[in-house]
């Protein structure tokens, strides 16, 4: 008798969960991370992954690679143009430079504070404190 309860509390509990899992990931307001290229400016994914996961980010979608003359040698991202679905934004890290475009409704403002909040600079300082 007592292992049959056992058997229907771990179906009840199987059930839940199972049930769980499907509502929350139709839940989710993540966005999605779209990475058609083979080549990207080395720990920008990490930083879009990021990005994605902020609310009313609807794509993220790196773009084309370059080669500039300027020198930086750090990772940066820059909001540059309005475009019809929401922006387009720069990666620049060395001699790369990187299209970058988010799908959104949020202004300028609010997308240079996700930027902000997610970049790998004030990542490390939150971890190591």
């Amino acid at each position: 008798m007592i292992i049959t309860y056992q058997k229907g509390l771990n179906y009840v509990f199987l059930q839940i969960l199972k049930a769980f899992i499907k509502s929350d990931k139709t839940n989710q307001n993540m966005g999605r991370l779209v990475q058609n290229h083979s080549t990207h400016i080395e720990g920008l994914i990490k930083w879009l992954k990021r990005i994605a996961e902020s609310d009313n980010i609807k794509t993220v979608t790196p773009a084309s690679l370059s080669k500039t003359n300027g020198r930086g040698e750090n990772l940066g991202l820059k909001v540059t143009v309005k475009t019809n679905e929401g922006y387009k934004l720069l990666a620049r890290k060395g001699k790369l430079v990187q299209e970058v475009f988010l799908v959104t409704n949020l202004d300028k403002i609010e997308i240079v504070k996700i930027i902000k909040k997610t970049s790998p600079k004030s990542y490390r300082k939150k971890r190591g404190c």
